[in-house]
């Protein structure tokens, strides 16, 4: 019997779940640690991490693969020369997430993600 993987839908449809996370790596890639929800936070992680572990390779594939992932090149420029030679020798646990007190004008959970 097949068990489908969960995703955590964040209460969007597929195509606008995808851009967020989309923006979120991007804004992560760029200032290496963001604020957000604790649910995006979580969402995001998996995300990033498969990105990370695929640059971490270095190849003519791997370049477009995360330059489809991540939908910009200067981002995904900033993966391959700064982020993932980082973590050469870490066969995963890139990121961290660091809860944080509430939102005040709705009380939503916040967390900051950042690399390790």
């Amino acid at each position: 019997m097949k068990h489908h993987g969960q995703t955590s839908k964040l209460g969007r449809e597929t195509g606008v779940r995808l851009a967020l996370l989309r923006s979120l790596a991007n804004n992560l890639i760029t200032y290496g640690r963001i604020e957000t929800t604790e649910a995006k936070a979580k969402a995001l992680r998996p995300f990033i991490e498969r990105v990370v572990t695929i640059a971490k390779t270095d190849s003519l594939a791997a370049k477009r693969l995360v330059f489809k992932r991540l939908g910009s090149g200067a981002k995904a420029n900033k993966l391959f020369k700064e982020i993932a030679p980082r973590y050469t020798d870490r066969p995963g646990g890139y990121t961290r997430i660091i809860k944080k007190a509430p939102r005040l004008g709705d009380g939503s959970r916040q967390a900051f993600i950042e690399f390790v």
